[in-house]
């Protein structure tokens, strides 16, 4: 069976050709075609043994004894993980999706939690064993997507079509792109795909729009997708459609690792890690020390999780909490970080950024932290907190126009946080009076990649 799988920062989606040859997204959770990209195991070491468990249907026998043999150590700590924590062997060790976020949030300073691991594959100066676990990582989502995908359609998938950003990081972007692609395609692999292909998500964004169009246009397709935004200027229409090879149609794009985590990630520094303590003046008349308030809500940032968990912060913190005028709210931050519940915060201004899409205030509840602690957030807070990735964001749309070397007739918009009005008053601040036409928010490049895989494996 064919496939196009949108494996993204966000969510995950799945699509195929059904017979009426209309693209048909899977049911991946809970019957919903969206799957949370997020993952929480009991235990971090048995992430690895749950994705060499899962091999020998998937990949054959061979596949995967040459996988033990290479995660031999990692092996040999599950098995002990098991025996320390009492887990019985064929207790549920991994959760995926929505399962996963319910476990998190029922257990947040217990088991391994991550969410939006495709944010992390193309980071700068990942060791060999960093590499292998991200492969891991996704390695278990992959498949637990596809034997969801498969119970859905009725059939084994082999063939499928990925997509991928522009580019995964701002920073060396041809070695973090190739680290990224070949973490998915080993993964890919590993979880039973037999054949491999990627395609650029603002191009799949823009396939599935180009079935509607009757005439020729210059579009420009902007992605705001969770982990990055990426642009595509595209000649679409009639007379360029049925084309296999679409290479000219092509004629500029931009991408960076900015999106939607980003505005979540500004939003909760900026409105509600005050409510912890960042803005507390020292005794000495100082201000605090911020690192360790935007360490925590980074959630997409390898390196700094690291930091945020490590011994030294701890020493630090209780070095500030000496020296705070507001002890209160830096115990409130400790006991945060304690109870592992920063991406329960972060997730709080996710939410409260979809909410004023449509209202203009929004009341965060972190009663979860204490008892009755909330805070008003309002639309235009959030248009000053987001205001750097926004320009980030803008600037992208302006590279692909440049490149292009024309103005598009149409800017074709998808990706959740394409739906703020702050960012559509932001392209049109910075496009000038362009139409701007929505797409699906969440489903266009699942189908975008549906309908090209069902291109070039049919």
């Amino acid at each position: 069976m064919i496939t196009g799988f949108d494996y993204g920062t966000s969510n995950c989606a799945m699509g195929r050709i059904d017979a009426e040859g209309q693209v048909e997204l899977l049911s991946l959770d809970a019957g919903k075609a969206f799957m949370p990209s997020s993952l929480y195991a009991l235990d971090r070491e048995l992430i690895t043994e749950q994705v060499a468990l899962q091999m020998g249907s998937a990949v054959g026998q061979q596949a995967q004894q040459d996988f033990i043999s290479q995660r031999t150590v990692a092996l040999n700590r599950a098995r002990n993980a098991r025996r320390e924590h009492g887990f019985d062997q064929d207790e549920q060790s991994l959760f995926v999706g929505h399962d996963a976020i319910a476990q998190y949030l029922d257990w947040p300073g217990e088991g391994y939690y991550v969410k939006s691991p495709k944010s992390f594959l193309g980071a700068s100066g990942l060791r060999p064993e960093s590499i292998a676990f991200f492969e891991d990582i996704v390695t278990a989502m992959m498949q637990g997507i596809k034997q969801r995908a498969e119970s859905a359609a009725g059939g084994v998938i082999e063939q499928t079509v990925i997509g991928c950003p522009v580019n995964f990081q701002g920073l060396n972007a041809e070695k973090s792109n190739k680290q990224a692609r070949d973490i998915l395609t080993t993964a890919a692999t590993r979880a039973g795909f037999k054949s491999v292909e990627f395609l650029f998500e603002p191009i799949a964004a823009g396939l599935n729009f180009e079935a509607r169009l009757e005439t020729n246009k210059t579009v420009l397709v902007v992605d705001v997708g969770g982990g990055t935004t990426d642009c595509a200027m595209v000649k679409m229409g009639p007379e360029h459609k049925s084309k296999l090879d679409r290479q000219t149609d092509f004629i500029g794009h931009s991408g960076e690792r900015v999106g939607g985590n980003d505005l979540d990630i500004q939003l909760a520094g900026k409105e509600l890690m005050p409510l912890f303590g960042m803005l507390s003046p020292l005794k000495n008349g100082l201000a605090m020390p911020v690192q360790n308030f935007w360490d925590a809500v980074r959630t997409n940032d390898v390196g700094a999780q690291a930091s945020f968990n490590e011994r030294k912060t701890t020493a630090h913190l209780e070095q500030l909490l000496r020296d705070t005028t507001e002890p209160t709210l830096l115990k409130r931050f400790i006991n945060m970080r304690n109870q592992k519940q920063n991406y329960q915060v972060v997730r709080c201004a996710e939410q409260a950024k979809i909410a004023l899409s449509d209202v203009c205030e929004h009341q965060v509840d972190l009663s979860f932290i204490e008892e009755a602690l909330q805070t008003q957030v309002t639309r235009q807070a959030f248009a000053y907190a987001i205001e750097r990735p926004l320009e980030k964001m803008t600037d992208l749309m302006s590279e692909a126009i440049k490149q292009a070397g024309v103005q598009p007739d149409l800017i074709y918009v998808t990706g959740g946080s394409a739906q703020s009005p702050v960012i559509r008053q932001a392209i049109e601040e910075k496009l000038g009076h362009i139409e701007v036409v929505d797409g699906d928010h969440f489903g266009s490049v699942a189908a975008g990649l549906t309908t090209w895989a069902q291109k070039i494996f049919a």
